[in-house]
């Protein structure tokens, strides 16, 4: 997918903000800092679009991104951040939940894991409870820079084993850094969106030119 135009829209904490165009919405959901912000930006070839931050928790509301209008990114907070508090927690996580179980226009659920590291607890959770309830979900690991391409294979069967991943969700490496795993990306989004469009058919002097 090319991107011509990527905006932040909003920071919505509920329904009643939340964008009323109807547009295909993909979420990103994964741990405290484990690279979401950096993704969107790689996604959309912008450097700070979406803003990154070395502290965790910093996402706090459901971050809107509309690209090319066409379909809209959706931040999530961060979840296992241990110095947000109990409270906080609760109230993100009852907005998520809402979020997911109710919006109509999600298509899918990007759930970033980061390849050096086997999937947390809350990531399996956070797997089980999207397939439990039948959630188009699809695996991005991230960092894939960070481990030498002959390890690739290594961690990709140890994410996959410790998730008990379906072999009908997709599982895709990426790199923010590099682009790895960018255009695979973007084709499988457009795929579950919606969005694929077939190449015009030439006319017929273009078939044809004398």
């Amino acid at each position: 997918m090319k991107v011509t135009q990527a905006e932040f829209v909003i920071s919505a904490v509920g329904p009643d903000q939340y964008p009323v165009d109807a547009l295909p919405e993909i979420a990103l959901a994964g741990r405290s800092n484990v690279g979401k912000s950096s993704l969107i930006n790689r996604m959309i070839n912008r450097k700070n679009l979406a803003r990154t931050s070395s502290t965790p928790g910093k996402t706090q509301h459901l971050n809107y991104y509309r690209i090319n209008e066409e379909l809209y990114f959706v931040d999530f907070p961060g979840y296992g951040y241990a110095k947000v508090s109990k409270t906080q927690r609760q109230v993100w996580g009852k907005m998520i939940e809402k979020y997911l179980l109710e919006r109509e226009t999600l298509k899918l659920v990007l759930l970033v894991l980061d390849l050096r590291h086997p999937p947390t607890k809350d990531d399996e959770l956070m797997y089980d409870w999207l397939k439990h309830y039948d959630i188009p979900v699809c695996i991005v690991a991230t960092k894939a820079d960070k481990i030498p391409k002959t390890r690739w294979q290594k961690h990709v069967k140890q994410m996959k084993d410790a998730l008990l991943l379906r072999k009908t969700d997709a599982f895709i490496m990426f790199s923010s850094e590099t682009g790895v795993g960018r255009d695979e990306l973007w084709a499988h989004i457009t795929s579950v969106s919606g969005l694929e469009r077939e190449e015009p058919l030439p006319s017929k002097t273009e078939q044809n030119p004398e």
